[in-house]
C-alpha cells in the first residue's frame, strides 16, 4: 500500500508543478484565518481523495480542503489526514518548499506519513516503522535523526516570532544554527540528520503536522507538545480543536 501513497502523492505533486509553471493568472481566495488557498490546492485535494477512496474505500479522509463537510462519528478512530499543498505560502513566493503530505491516523497515532516536496522531486515517506528517502534521481535510502555538537534549528519562513527566538537563546548549548524553511520540510530535516530541532510556537493545524510526525517517530526522533510533554494527538473522538498546542520537534 505505501507504494502507492507514494505515487498518489507523486501524481498530486505533478499536478501542483502543471500550475505553478502555468502563465494563467492563479484562483487565490483567503480562508477565514487569511491563509491562501489556489486552484493548486484543489486539484491536489481532488487527486489525492479519488486516489484514497481507490486505494481503502472504506476508509474516511479528512483533508484540509473539505473542512466544511466532516460529520464526526465512531469511525473516524482510523482516517487518512490530509493536506494537499503544504506550504501555499511558499508556494506563491515561487521558492519550491512546498509539499504534498498524507497520513494514516489510528488511535489517534500517525502510522504511515508521506511527504513529497515535488520542486525539488524528493519524496520522504515511512511505514512499518522505519522511515525512507527517494531523491530527485530515484535513489531510495534509510533515514535516521543524527546528533551534532553545534546543533541546527529550522523554523518556520513564514512563521517566525519572538518566542521562538527567546526558546533557542535559552538552550543550554550557545553555539547553533539557524536554517528557514517552509512547509513540512522542517520534519523531514530533522528526521534524516541535517537539523537537530525544530520547535514551533504558534497556529498549526493537525495536517500539517501528521504526516512530518509519522517520519521522524520513525527515524528515531520526537514530536511533543511544547506544555505537556506529551506526543501530539490526532484523535478526533475527543478532539474540540484541529490545532494543534506549540510543539517541539527533536533528534
Amino acid at each position: 500500500m505505501i507504494n502507492k501513497i507514494c505515487n498518489l502523492a507523486r501524481n498530486a505533486g505533478a499536478a501542483i508543478m502543471d500550475v505553478y509553471h502555468s502563465h494563467k493568472l492563479l484562483d487565490i481566495s483567503y480562508k477565514l484565518d487569511k491563509s491562501p488557498v489556489t486552484n493548486a490546492d484543489k486539484v491536489s485535494n481532488k487527486i489525492i481523495k479519488n486516489g484514497l477512496f481507490s486505494i481503502c474505500p472504506n476508509t474516511l479522509v479528512l483533508s484540509e480542503e473539505d473542512l466544511n463537510n466532516i460529520k464526526y462519528h465512531e469511525n473516524w478512530d482510523t482516517y487518512w489526514l490530509v493536506d494537499p499543498l503544504d506550504g501555499t505560502k511558499e508556494f506563491l513566493k515561487k521558492n519550491g518548499e512546498f509539499t504534498v503530505n498524507i497520513s494514516l491516523i489510528k488511535h489517534g497515532i500517525p502510522i504511515l506519513g508521506v511527504v513529497y516536496a515535488p520542486y525539488f522531486n524528493v519524496l520522504y515517506f515511512s511505514f512499518d516503522r522505519q522511515a525512507w528517502k527517494i531523491n530527485s534521481l530515484g535513489h531510495k535510502k534509510k533515514i535516521s535523526v543524527a546528533q551534532s555538537n553545534i546543533p541546527t534549528f529550522v523554523v518556520s519562513r513564514s512563521h517566525s516570532n519572538k518566542k521562538l527566538y527567546d526558546f533557542i537563546k535559552k538552550r543550554e548549548n550557545k553555539k547553533h544554527i539557524i536554517k528557514k524553511l517552509g512547509s513540512s520540510l522542517k520534519f523531514c530535516y530533522v528526521a534524516e540528520g541535517k537539523a537537530q530541532f525544530y520547535p514551533r510556537f504558534g497556529t498549526t493545524h493537525i495536517w500539517d503536522t501528521a504526516a512530518g510526525h509519522a517520519i521522524v517517530e520513525a527515524a528515531g526522533g520526537s514530536v511533543v507538545s511544547y506544555q505537556k510533554t506529551q506526543s501530539l494527538n490526532y484523535s478526533l473522538l475527543s478532539k474540540t480543536s484541529l490545532i494543534n498546542p506549540d510543539f517541539l520537534v527533536s533528534s
